[in-house]
């Protein structure tokens, strides 16, 4: 027997250290060739770490939310033969998840190598018994999920990589009758208390620096208008009978993108970027408009580039297409990086004002809230009209408050003539 000794890669654009994420894998364990070892987090992005070998984990090289060095030892595994004598790095990562600008709950992580394992008692289908206090690995939305499910995650079996819950094993549960709902309903209002610690690191460490400095760099200010989209609502509705089947069905977002493509050309000062230290705006003239997209890592920003030349049906493929690798893990740094101005939405659970913090560099975010039926006064009459609110933020040490003001009424112009987003 021998040992294979990974070492931490070089992922390339100088990068000189990576802060290690989470391990997948504990000493003891088995593993194969390719399977995913450890995330390891740059400024940028989210790296998988897989093994280019099968073997026995014999020793891990740090802990989750530790700073490693290019080149030091990452993970010794035993391997049949005499191991790599050269100590060789890692293979290529084969995934990245940029950094998005801000991030909406927790990614939790616990020391791989603090304590031997606990063993798990599997029962019946996709019920397991684990100890009280072991936390079982799942995404942010996989706990979101159980929670509003009433379901207590430490019963769940998880099917993924390292015995991570995932929204089918939550289905699967359920499926089998193993609901919480079965338990005694004096089990809902014992007494508790139990306390958790999260560390921060990984994505959750960058994001919380991104905002920290986006916050303490910029002088937010933010401007709240009232829209009626009633009427493009009916186009959209119209669009899709005519042409949903044969285009694909359009969402309100790519008729949004049109309209802040529309609205720049009278105000390029929001299609900006403000070096602040080299106190320079750079106005652009390509509109690269990100939409931000909720994964289960935090909510990321994929970049729709050239909104100024796409149509209706193509910004609309194209946000799908971001948005889908982007939840997948799959966007690439280029497209998670060069926006101009951000649109960002919570969609039906959009609420009626929310406070969007700036992307920096950029000056502008367009933040929108969502459509609710309401009773409007039109031309002296009651009637019922759909309206939705976009709660924007700018950045005040570039963009002045009436600027930002007339910026958002003509984006409101805009949608409520539906027509004149098409008109040259």
């Amino acid at each position: 027997m021998g040992t294979h000794v990974i070492k931490m890669p070089d992922i390339g654009e100088g990068i000189a250290e990576v802060e290690l994420s989470q391990w997948h894998v504990k000493v003891g364990d088995l593993v194969v060739e390719d399977q995913v070892l450890a995330d390891v987090m740059t400024d940028k992005a989210m790296v998988d770490i897989p093994s280019p070998v099968h073997g026995k984990v014999i020793a891990l090289g740090g802990q989750p939310g530790e700073v490693m060095a290019v080149g030091s030892v990452l993970i010794s595994i035993e391997v049949e033969g005499a191991g790599n004598l050269k100590e060789s790095a890692a293979p290529a990562p084969v995934k990245q998840a940029p950094v998005a600008p801000k991030v909406e709950a927790a990614v939790e992580s616990k020391p791989a190598a603090a304590a031997a394992p606990r063993p798990a008692t599997v029962c019946q289908g996709p019920m397991v018994a684990r100890e009280a206090d072991e936390r079982p690995l799942a995404s942010p939305a996989v706990r979101k999920h159980a929670l509003d499910l009433g379901i207590q995650l430490r019963l769940v079996r998880g099917t993924g990589p390292a015995g991570r819950v995932l929204h089918e094993d939550l289905e699967a549960y359920l499926a089998q009758g193993q609901s919480n709902a079965s338990a005694p309903a004096a089990a809902a209002y014992a007494q508790r208390h139990d306390e958790e610690q999260i560390q921060v690191i990984g994505m959750r460490r960058k994001i919380a620096q991104r905002m920290q400095d986006a916050t303490q760099r910029a002088a937010h200010f933010s401007y709240v208008e009232e829209i009626d989209v009633t009427a493009i609502e009916e186009l959209r509705a119209h669009l899709n009978e005519k042409h949903g089947a044969s285009r694909g069905k359009l969402t309100l977002l790519p008729f949004l993108v049109r309209a802040l493509v529309v609205a720049l050309r009278d105000f390029p000062q929001m299609n900006a970027r403000y070096d602040d230290e080299a106190q320079v705006i750079t106005r652009l003239g390509a509109v690269h408009v990100g939409v931000a997209t909720q994964s289960d890592v935090g909510l990321m920003v994929p970049v729709v580039r050239h909104a100024e030349a796409r149509s209706l049906w193509d910004s609309a493929a194209e946000i799908s297409r971001l948005a889908n690798a982007a939840r997948n893990g799959k966007a690439s740094r280029d497209e998670l990086s060069g926006s101009t101005i951000t649109l960002t939405s919570l969609g039906a659970l959009g609420g009626i004002v929310s406070t969007p913090v700036l992307n920096l560099p950029e000056v502008a975010i367009v933040g929108v809230n969502k459509i609710v039926e309401r009773p409007m006064v039109v031309k002296g009459q009651v009637v019922i009209r759909k309206m939705m609110n976009l709660s924007s933020s700018f950045d005040h040490r570039v963009v002045d408050g009436m600027d930002a003001a007339l910026f958002i009424q003509a984006i409101r112009g805009l949608l409520e003539q539906p027509a004149t987003l098409f008109v040259e």
